[in-house]
């Protein structure tokens, strides 16, 4: 699944290591989601969405829709 996850924290000046203190998960977990190689479990997407404070599909995009 392709998201946006990079651009959201990196607009922040954010680490991978930041962002995954704040989500609770390791910083191998947000490398993983970010580069597409696994997808988040439904209660890690609403994290990550009420922590940007956006929908979660303006952070993921289904495999079926262009970006």
């Amino acid at each position: 699944m392709n998201n946006h996850l990079r651009t959201l924290r990196a607009e922040r000046g954010w680490s991978q290591q930041d962002l995954a203190e704040r989500l609770e998960v390791s910083r191998q977990s947000v490398n993983a989601i970010e580069t597409g190689r696994y997808d988040p479990s439904l209660p890690l997407a609403f994290r990550i969405a009420e922590l940007f404070a956006l929908p979660i599909e303006r952070i993921f995009v289904s495999p079926s829709q262009k970006n």
